[in-house]
């Protein structure tokens, strides 16, 4: 029965919960036996589900990566983030807030590199997705630090600050620093806003 409207009917609550169930079981079996040993009658198992629901929502292992990617990016909030720094005037503040989108981003997606790792090394579609996904990362931020281009050191071209902003925003630096080297999260992204305002804003000193 229909609710008021805006509001999810029982139906729509039901599938809602039997898409998150396969989308959390497909992840911990990608991340437990790997992409490629990890077979959708497995995801069907470990979820509770039909083999034929898991393929009439997601299609194929695919599909299952493709929301676990946008749930992730959703659990981060970092679109969020990135859209209160389009709003923020001040250059400064704008760039603490793509260090916080930045740390939320890999802080809450090692899981998801580890995935998209492991397909990308047996799957040549899933590699190519995942190339495709850090072409779009690429192309996002070059359109972010492009705002910035105002208040940028005189002495850089918009091409050299997109260059050191992706190079700073590296989910490698992040593994390093805070998964190898121990760091606290909030050091790391601490570490990134003062790092991206030194390289990019004039008469900055942290």
């Amino acid at each position: 029965m229909e609710t008021t409207k805006g509001r999810l009917t029982h139906r729509q609550r039901q599938a809602l919960e039997t898409q998150r169930l396969i989308v959390d079981a497909s992840r911990d079996l990608f991340l437990r036996e790997g992409y490629g040993a990890t077979s959708i009658e497995a995801v069907a198992e470990q979820a509770g589900v039909a083999v034929s629901t898991v393929y009439a929502l997601f299609k194929n292992k695919r599909g299952l990566l493709r929301a676990i990617r946008e749930a992730w990016h959703l659990s981060s909030g970092q679109r969020d983030i990135y859209q209160d720094a389009l709003a923020e005037d001040n250059p400064a503040r704008r760039l603490d807030l793509a260090a916080h989108a930045t740390r939320r981003q890999w802080e809450t997606g090692a899981a998801m590199l580890a995935i998209y790792r492991s397909a990308a090394a047996v799957d040549a579609a899933a590699a190519a997705e995942l190339a495709q996904s850090r072409a779009g990362r690429r192309a996002n931020l070059g359109r972010f630090v492009a705002t910035l281009e105002p208040s940028l050191r005189p002495d850089l071209s918009l091409d050299q600050a997109m260059a050191i902003f992706q190079a700073l925003t590296l989910p490698e630096i992040y593994e390093e620093l805070v998964e190898q080297g121990g760091w606290a999260a909030a050091a790391y992204e601490a570490w990134l806003a003062g790092s991206l305002k030194w390289q990019l804003l004039p008469r900055y000193t942290p």
